[in-house]
């Protein structure tokens, strides 16, 4: 499967728990391309975000069945990829926030 490298990180992840492991253990998270796997996500965010990376972790997340009254839907599944960057390697959009 061929991504360009701007396809494939959607959008940076910010949650509490991961402002809590990005400050333990440098790692961050971002919603990526669900037919991208660890290797693309590694060189995409190398080549965007001038890091090195040490590890990529995926997790597939599986939508939740959401009512409304009557009414059910699905919300849809994602790829998350938690990115633990070298030792002293620091993301600036992550510092200002």
């Amino acid at each position: 499967m061929k991504v360009d490298s701007h396809r494939i990180l959607i959008r940076p992840l910010l949650t509490e728990k991961l402002t809590a492991l990005r400050e333990a253990t440098n790692t961050v998270g971002f919603v990526v391309h669900p037919d991208a796997n660890r290797i693309q996500i590694r060189l995409a965010v190398e080549a965007l975000l001038k890091v090195k990376v040490d590890k990529v972790n995926v997790l597939n997340v599986r939508g939740k069945v959401k009512k409304l009254g009557r009414f059910s839907g699905r919300r849809s599944d994602w790829k998350k990829a938690l990115v633990t960057l070298k030792q002293g390697e620091k993301l600036e959009m992550y510092e200002s926030a």
